[in-house]
């Protein structure tokens, strides 16, 4: 894999590499003081897409599957995640208080700040249907530009994708007596680790509180890094890894304004279509195994020939 994902890259794909990993760690930094800068920075997120793209193929090169098989790895990486996002936040309860109560906290604060922009109604005066329209209107504006911003967090992945490729290129050109011998694991790993640390620091740039706070905070949230970095070696897949990051995120923020449990209902949801697909997957591998039989017996059957 680590071939595939080193392989030569032209000057424009270079430029789009660096700007989608050190650039956007320039304009993140500053979107904390720039509303123009937090622009730029969706921006940049959107169009990752399009590079993520150019390197899906890298990751995934020669693998096929089937679109049921597909489905079966989004739900196994979906769950996964789950269940390791729910370790680590066990960990970090306990390991980092101060971080946990804070960000509880903000998580509160903030879903209380929503609620109290909307417009109160008089108990007295009844709300009349356009008043209660437009109250409608604002909670979907607030809790859909959320969403928004959860489904350009999944595009984060593209960011770590760019970011090992640029990583692995130079271990290689530093350390090329290692990479040659064979040692590219090594290189990986490292990699995966540098990765998931600097995604735990860029969720902390925006912030200013203790380093008790900042350092619960960029172990947490490297931990985090680390589980979807770990998710995309396995999948070999770039998109499966956004749409699990994505999808997390989207139910974690429906989770602060509506439900708290919604995840985990998402995880049972989850479990029986997993159960059914795991059976149609089965049934599909066992027919074209029978196929495969049938085609090797006539092949293998030829009729002798008569002498006259």
């Amino acid at each position: 894999m680590t071939t595939n994902l080193t392989e030569p890259v032209s000057k424009r794909l270079l430029l789009a590499l660096l700007i989608i990993t050190i650039g956007v760690e320039i304009v993140l930094y500053f979107s904390g003081y720039s509303q123009l800068a937090s622009t730029v920075y969706d921006a940049i997120m959107v169009s990752s897409f399009f590079i993520g793209l150019k390197l899906h193929h890298r990751l995934s090169k020669g693998i096929q599957k089937t679109k049921v098989q597909l489905m079966l790895q989004f739900i196994r990486a979906f769950l996964v995640f789950i269940l390791g996002s729910t370790i680590i936040n066990i960990y970090s309860t306990y390991a980092f208080n101060i971080f946990s109560d804070d960000y509880e906290q903000y998580v509160q604060d903030y879903t209380e700040s929503i609620a109290d922009e909307e417009v109160s109604a008089d108990p007295i005066k009844p709300i009349e249907p356009v008043e209660k329209f437009w109250e409608v209107v604002d909670e979907i504006d607030s809790v859909g530009y959320d969403i928004f911003t959860d489904i350009l967090a999944g595009l984060e992945e593209v960011w770590r994708l760019a970011y090992i490729i640029l990583i692995l290129f130079l271990l290689k050109k530093v350390f090329p007596r290692r990479w040659e011998s064979g040692h590219r694991d090594i290189f990986m790993i490292l990699a995966l680790f540098i990765t998931s640390v600097l995604f735990g620091i860029d969720h902390t740039l925006n912030t200013s509180q203790s380093w008790q706070y900042e350092i619960g905070a960029i172990v947490t949230f490297a931990n985090m890094g680390l589980l979807f970095g770990l998710i995309l070696l396995w999948t070999r897949n770039l998109w499966i890894t956004v749409l699990v990051h994505s999808l997390y995120d989207s139910l974690a923020t429906l989770s602060w304004y509506y439900f708290d449990f919604i995840v985990e209902v998402a995880a049972l949801i989850l479990l029986p279509v997993y159960l059914v697909l795991t059976k149609v997957e089965k049934n599909q591998r066992m027919k074209k195994s029978l196929e495969i039989v049938v085609s090797e017996e006539i092949a293998n059957f030829v009729p002798k020939s008569h002498k006259f």
